[in-house]
């Protein structure tokens, strides 16, 4: 939290100590530990990433979910048996194996929004500025907006 902190400062530390007592409490086994030994051994684009997929090896993850592309490169992530995926299209290869559970995600983050509530043009624009497309393009009703 410190390091987004440093790079976030206008992020309120006490909102942030909240979101991510709420998050350890919703998915209970999320935090990855024993990873540190690792980092020094691997080599990315950016070296500040390392820990990110230190953490990945250490947990057996399949997928790094990234923006963040360019700093993993295939070739480096494929000794690992991991690849790395765009939001968007991981959510997209979701709803394709489920439709449920972005159907409800999407109930469920839209319910959440209610300071002010969100129209499904809002919230399906929100997506689109967030650098998910496909998201945003998917039917509405796909994606529970109505």
């Amino acid at each position: 939290m410190t390091a987004l902190l440093r790079h976030r400062p206008e992020l309120d530390e006490a909102k942030l100590q909240r979101t991510m007592i709420l998050i350890n409490q919703a998915v209970p086994d999320c935090l990855v530990t024993g990873y540190g030994h690792l980092i020094d051994q691997l080599s990315l684009p950016d070296p500040n990433d390392r820990h990110v997929l230190a953490a990945a090896i250490r947990c057996g993850a399949q997928v790094i979910v990234t923006t963040n592309l360019k700093d993993f490169p295939r070739k480096t992530l494929a000794d690992f048996d991991i690849n790395a995926r765009h939001p968007d299209d991981f959510i997209l290869d979701l709803a394709d194996l489920d439709p449920a559970i972005v159907t409800t995600a999407a109930k469920l983050q839209r319910a959440a929004l209610e300071n002010p509530p969100l129209s499904a043009e809002t919230f399906i624009g929100t997506r689109r500025r967030q650098g998910l497309p496909g998201v945003a393009g998917l039917p509405q009703s796909q994606i529970a907006l109505i």
